[in-house]
């Protein structure tokens, strides 16, 4: 098992990541252009949404403003995109995926993670890649649940490159600190953005614009 500080700080660049937990869930985003990094979290009625952090130096919002966590039923939907309000308003996550596919970034290619976490602790995770053939790769994966300080972890990309290096195999097991801001931490100072953690009923949301 690998720990996600160390995993994550042996790379400058996941891009976006989920992790899912026993009563933890985290989302997280980065930016190497300035118009992923203007952005932050704020809270929404249900989760979160990202918002420009300087409204007039937003420029393309179509793949950068969306509700990254949303609340369906009593389940909780986290994505990297505005698939979150496919999977919600569908009610079903695995319709939502199969409605969707990778995002429209050539050459990137961008995958659309997803996970959605049940009431009675199971979980799963999804991940939507783009196909040489230009197909896409619909993958889930379904967990009966995790161990104390053990999480599940998926990025859009394996680390940097150009084009971008797109996530391959499984989720990762990995062993999570005792404390979410060691996470923050470890991600990659130059190209962090925003980070939410859910453990139990408590939201923490930590913004590289807001001093955090």
């Amino acid at each position: 098992m690998q720990d996600l500080t160390e995993l994550l700080r042996s790379n400058p660049y996941p891009g976006r990541g989920i992790v899912v937990g026993k009563d933890v869930v985290y989302y997280w985003i980065m930016g190497r252009s300035s118009n992923s990094r203007n952005r932050v979290f704020v809270p929404t009625e249900d989760g979160i949404r990202t918002e420009a952090h300087d409204p007039a130096l937003l420029e393309d919002p179509s793949l950068i403003i969306y509700h990254p966590v949303r609340t369906m039923g009593e389940k909780l939907v986290v994505t990297n995109g505005d698939q979150t309000d496919t999977i919600v308003n569908a009610g079903s996550f695995r319709d939502g995926c199969m409605a969707r596919e990778f995002e429209p970034d050539a050459p990137n290619f961008t995958p659309r993670i997803s996970a959605v976490i049940n009431e009675d602790g199971t979980f799963e995770i999804s991940i939507l890649k783009h196909q040489d053939n230009g197909r896409c790769q619909r993958n889930f994966f379904a967990y009966e649940g995790a161990d104390e300080g053990v999480g599940y972890f998926i990025s859009t990309y394996q680390g940097d490159g150009n084009p971008l290096p797109t996530f391959a195999g499984e989720p990762i097991e990995v062993a999570l600190p005792a404390d979410p801001a060691d996470v923050w931490g470890a991600l990659n100072a130059d190209n962090k953005v925003s980070m939410y953690v859910k453990a139990g009923s408590d939201v923490r949301i930590f913004n590289k614009h807001l001093g955090d």
